[in-house]
């Protein structure tokens, strides 16, 4: 199981943007969890058997609501069920 985590900087509260990561998220079979950090931006977590799924959904989250300036990525461990919008950390 492949596993990153992901920063997204940029407006992204407040727009659907977590909304759009999760939905985005469980079309490519990819588990994990998305939350509201208190920088502004959102942090995700994505795992899936396939790493190039998850270069697929890094790609796609620049295609989010609001205005993405910045998706930083790196490999991550995790184990997840499914994927869940998580509260602000």
């Amino acid at each position: 199981m492949a596993t990153r985590r992901f920063v997204v900087k940029g407006r992204v509260q407040g727009v659907g943007f977590r909304y759009f990561v999760s939905q985005t998220a469980r079309s490519l079979g990819v588990l994990g969890e998305v939350w509201n950090r208190r920088d502004g931006g959102v942090e995700v977590i994505a795992e899936h058997e396939e790493p190039m799924v998850l270069v697929e959904f890094e790609n796609l989250l620049w295609e989010g609501p609001g205005y993405v300036h910045a998706v930083l990525g790196e490999e991550s461990t995790g184990s997840f069920s499914d994927f869940k919008i998580g509260y602000s950390r």
